[in-house]
């Protein structure tokens, strides 16, 4: 046991990451962050870069994480560098960093300046010197093939809590810890399905939960399986993306090149406009020189013409609030439309929720198999789950709940706070490390 550790839980996620405290007595404090006059409990995991003048004329490059850095990005007239996701990238080798301002910047060393930012965020407001922390990990990192990959990636993210000043940190699924925060609701035991919907991953466990299991401490044969893809929301919000938003920026447009009608754009520009947090990168002089002819040869000049102003003014995070908007008005109604104003855009585009569930068919044929595949390999009939926990933003995603109202019955689907359920059951772990069990 650690006693003289403070129980603290952090969800580090694609999009959003949260804090939590326990403390002896099991009960649960959440970090709140403050955002535009408001507090929340949801730290947008991103880094923004910004060059400051001095008196004297010369730059400086100052960094600012979550919270902050989306709203300095957002008043800032000449827009700095806002860098985002950076989790669905500690798989790649071929990704070690960025270069900003013209200095190269690793990839755990840009994490860690979010990380950093959230222990010393924590420490104020709970009066607590952090240096150890139980970690959230997805079952299959984005982009990794093999168990080499997973090493990687957890290395890289373990050096990135270490640069941030933690001492220690262990590692949790992040399923299993959002059934620690079910489990202190329940006062028998069950065999529960844990569903975790983060922006880059969608991560499974089968595993018994119940106040027996906390009294005696949880073991290996309490955890039957888990499984996980590497997508979520920003594959369903990358869909939304293409098939809604980059028509109307001429993805459909041709132009004439000498004797031959050609597409006015290439593809990679859009396939980089579905990834928004590549869209920093789409602001080069060579995309410049493409986007300029493109505007001149294309049929459909003012579409071009949209596309450039969403570049060069780096609208990428406006543009993905849209796309988050519309997907969640579809969670609650058939038909909703599509809203974005910036930049001197004012794109209005009509979207039904049947067309949305029919661009996201494989992405949802996908998690299908992985959910099939994990009851298979665990040997566990449907009909013996007797619970299903959905946490993260996409299990809001009405045919993504069908998935499991088929297999299990919609009676039987739990859900909790979408958004800090992980941080809550990650503090609870933490809680049994350092304090021991009861």
């Amino acid at each position: 046991m650690r006693n003289h550790l403070e129980a603290v839980g952090i969800d580090f996620g694609t999009t959003n990451s949260s804090v939590a405290l326990a403390t002896k007595n099991s009960q649960v404090k959440l970090a709140s962050f403050p955002f535009c006059g408001a507090e929340t409990p949801s730290f947008r995991s991103v880094v923004y870069f910004e060059q400051l003048q001095s008196g004297t004329g010369a730059k400086r490059t100052h960094s600012l994480t979550g919270p902050a850095a989306i709203e300095h990005y957002l008043q800032a007239e000449e827009k700095g560098r806002l860098i985002q996701s950076l989790k669905s990238h500690l798989s790649s080798r071929s990704l070690t960093g960025t270069s900003i301002f013209g200095r190269h910047h690793k990839l755990p060393e840009l994490i860690s300046r979010m990380l950093s930012d959230l222990r010393k965020h924590a420490e104020r407001q709970f009066g607590k010197p952090i240096r150890y922390a139980m970690v959230g990990r997805p079952v299959r990192f984005v982009g990794a093939e093999n168990d080499e990959d997973e090493k990687f990636a957890l290395a890289r993210l373990r050096e990135a809590f270490t640069i941030a000043g933690f001492e220690h940190v262990d590692f949790e699924l992040e399923p299993v810890a959002a059934a620690y925060t079910y489990e202190a609701t329940l006062d028998h035991e069950e065999l529960i399905l844990i569903g975790d919907f983060g922006g880059g991953t969608s991560d499974f466990s089968l595993l018994r939960v119940g106040p027996e299991v906390r009294r005696r401490g949880r073991t290996a044969r309490d955890l039957l399986g888990n499984s996980g893809v590497g997508l979520a929301g920003d594959a369903f919000d990358a869909r939304i993306v293409r098939q809604l938003v980059s028509p109307a920026l001429g993805s459909n447009s041709e132009a004439r090149s000498l004797d031959k009608i050609l597409p006015a754009v290439p593809a990679w520009i859009y396939a980089n406009l579905e990834r928004w947090h590549y869209l920093s990168f789409l602001r080069t002089n060579e995309v410049r020189e493409i986007l300029k002819s493109a505007r001149t040869r294309s049929f459909e000049p003012k579409k071009i013409e949209a596309l450039i102003a969403i570049v060069e003014e780096d609208l990428g995070y406006q543009l993905h609030q849209a796309v988050q908007r519309v997907k969640l008005e579809l969670s609650d109604r058939q038909s909703a439309e599509f809203r974005f104003r910036e930049g001197g855009l004012d794109l209005k585009i009509p979207v039904a929720r049947s067309d949305f569930e029919s661009w996201i068919v494989d992405e949802l044929r996908t998690i299908e198999e992985c959910i099939d595949s994990l009851l298979r390999k665990s040997g566990v009939q449907p009909s013996d789950v007797e619970r299903v926990f959905l946490t993260g933003g996409s299990s809001f995603v009405p045919a993504v709940r069908l998935i499991f109202a088929r297999r299990f019955g919609k009676d039987r689907i739990r859900g909790g706070d979408e958004f800090t359920s992980v941080a809550h059951g990650l503090a609870l772990r933490a809680a049994e490390s350092v304090h021991g069990n009861g």
